[in-house]
């Protein structure tokens, strides 16, 4: 053989041995990788080849699938209630994916998941049709609509959970979206879903989960936790040293009340809470300090990057470095201090439950087509925040708030309300109109079965500024959601 056909063949050779091995490393190492890669197109066209499972709410499903025409997408996503459910069931789309509910179990939904095998192989020899497994959710829903219906007109959100197990009863967020809008094909569906990317109020942002804000006063439950748990304050009935107005520390700066109560002046931490005293607050977290007071809040949930219920939510932070004056600002929830209104309900639940914060979550049973459990949710305790004493005389506080001070918009009568109210300043020299918050829960006899948090954005809705607060507006709310799990 002469030398220029030697090269050719060697050539030739390396190609062909080049291509065994792409083949090979695409087939068995990246083959998994691929065949579920969201650009995949067979894998889409597989998801939507038959009808999709459930996803179901008190039980009853808020999904459905119906078949589409001119389509290698034989079925498309259908939603009952879409805007009500939306923050819960996320959406699926032919043309644009996933999310949430939906997106975390497309493969049981769309009947790929290797757990279905049997029942596809079933369905195979008997002709049955193939069907996706359920998603049962812990959702309420008369929470849910008492929540959505609640928040009206407001951007807003509300988590409702149950303490004692972690359950989510309730989700909502507003504006919202119906999921329906753009469940087909792209080019069909092009135009509402780029409306609703436009629309500056993020109706698809889900800010019970998704979004932080300053949680304001509400935050001062667990202040006063905090001081009680490192014994800063050991009665709750005892003077205190903090004057009005309030200057902080190593700064010129003073901050003032919201109300003109004279229990404020050294006021106990009982009556700090009553009246929502911001010199009390303030003064406490100088006196704990930014170790103690983020030790405390990280017990609660704050600086955790993995809170899964199982929609993965924002990060509450507490900031890592602060000084004197920040740190006094926390304590009246302000500063750099921001909270998802899943994490505020988490603390507020921990407290109802005598400090034991339970993981959040909203999936209770993952099921067959056949209707037999895949997978059953077991509750898990996050953390003990705080010690039950220390609980229960945050509880005696807030439920003394909701009788004689600022939570009187949650009483129910024949239940044990408590409640702390929350308004927070937010922009530039505060210059923006206040958020308005609400914490309450309610106790039977067997514990609390429900603890709330309600989040209000009043911007652009056109309340004047003074006409803003935290009971006022958040309040009602929370008093609805409680009685809808209360006459369950």
């Amino acid at each position: 053989m002469n030398k220029p056909v030697r090269h050719i063949s060697v050539f030739i050779g390396v190609l062909v041995l080049a291509l065994l091995i792409q083949a090979t490393w695409v087939q068995f190492v990246r083959g998994d990788e691929l065949s579920g890669h969201k650009d995949n197109r067979r894998v889409r066209i597989a998801s939507f080849a038959q009808p999709r499972g459930n996803i179901i709410v008190g039980g009853k499903p808020v999904t459905g699938s119906v078949e589409t025409k001119g389509s290698d997408f034989k079925y498309k996503r259908t939603f009952t209630d879409g805007e009500l459910y939306a923050p819960v069931t996320g959406y699926s789309s032919q043309g644009y994916g996933g999310n949430q509910l939906e997106k975390l179990n497309d493969k049981l939904l769309s009947g790929t998941d290797d757990r279905l095998f049997l029942q596809r192989t079933t369905d195979v020899l008997t002709g049955g049709k193939p069907r996706g497994g359920d998603v049962v959710t812990t959702i309420d829903p008369k929470a849910q609509k008492a929540a959505f219906e609640g928040l009206g007109k407001y951007k807003g959100a509300v988590v409702a959970l149950d303490p004692r197990t972690g359950k989510v009863l309730a989700l909502a967020s507003t504006p919202s979206y119906d999921p329906s809008l753009f469940a087909g094909d792209r080019n069909k569906d092009k135009e509402a879903w780029e409306r609703l990317q436009a629309d500056k109020n993020k109706p698809m942002v889900n800010r019970a989960l998704k979004e932080r804000y300053p949680p304001g006063s509400t935050f001062k439950i667990l202040t006063a936790a905090a001081a009680l748990e490192h014994g800063v304050v050991t009665d709750i009935d005892a003077k205190g040293s903090a004057p009005v107005p309030y200057k902080l520390p190593q700064s010129t700066t003073t901050v003032r009340n919201d109300t003109q109560s004279p229990d404020c002046v050294n006021g106990s931490l009982k009556a700090g809470l009553q009246w929502s005293c911001n010199n009390v607050f303030l003064d406490l977290a100088d006196k704990l300090g930014a170790d103690k007071m983020r030790e405390t809040a990280e017990k609660f949930g704050f600086n955790d990057k993995e809170v899964d219920t199982p929609v993965r939510a924002a990060e509450s932070v507490y900031p890592k470095k602060l000084d004197r004056p920040q740190t006094a600002l926390t304590g009246m929830g302000q500063g750099s201090l921001d909270s998802t209104p899943l994490q505020i309900a988490m603390m507020t639940a921990g407290l109802a439950n005598d400090g034991k914060v339970m993981k959040p979550y909203m999936v209770d049973e993952l099921r067959g087509p056949d209707l037999g459990t895949l997978e059953k949710h077991k509750p898990e305790v996050m953390s003990q925040a705080v010690s039950a004493d220390t609980a229960k005389k945050v509880q005696t506080m807030m439920e003394n708030t909701a009788r004689n001070g600022t939570g009187k918009k949650a009483l129910i009568d024949g239940v044990t309300v408590g409640a702390k109210t929350g308004t927070a300043q937010h922009g530039v020299n505060n210059e923006k109109l206040p958020y308005a918050w609400f914490v309450s829960y309610a106790k039977q006899g067997d514990g609390s079965p429900v603890a709330v948090a309600v989040f209000i954005d009043p911007e652009g809705s056109g309340i004047d500024r003074e006409e803003i607060s935290g009971g006022g507006l958040a309040g009602p709310i929370a008093k609805k959601v409680m009685e809808s799990v209360l006459t369950r």
